[in-house]
């Protein structure tokens, strides 16, 4: 009887394991800042505090990068921060930051 319970428990762990991993892989999203799609978003309510979060960020995944310039664009009725940059290894790269709950404010 102990080994059936065992067993049991063993069966639902498995299931519950699989059923968690599951949900993780198709509701994560990257937010690696390549594409609008996985832009990152910025979480301050003011300008100042917004901009100084998008070069926080990138300060943090790019150490050592160079500014190339920024534009303001806007994608599916939200603004974005397109920042161009240079890694310190010379990758030119642009980055978008969603940076619609401080535009304007």
């Amino acid at each position: 009887m102990k080994r059936l319970y065992t067993l049991i428990l063993l069966i639902t762990l498995f299931f519950a394991a699989c059923s968690t991993s599951r949900k993780l892989t198709t509701t994560a999203q990257v937010q690696d800042g390549k594409s609008f799609a996985t832009a990152v978003v910025i979480t301050e309510n003011h300008e100042r505090q917004g901009i100084d979060a998008e070069y926080a960020w990138i300060k943090a995944q790019y150490p050592g990068y160079k500014s190339r310039g920024q534009a303001l664009v806007y994608h599916d009725k939200k603004p974005f921060d397109i920042i161009h940059i240079t890694t310190s290894d010379d990758l030119k790269m642009d980055l978008y930051f969603d940076i619609s709950n401080f535009f304007g404010k």
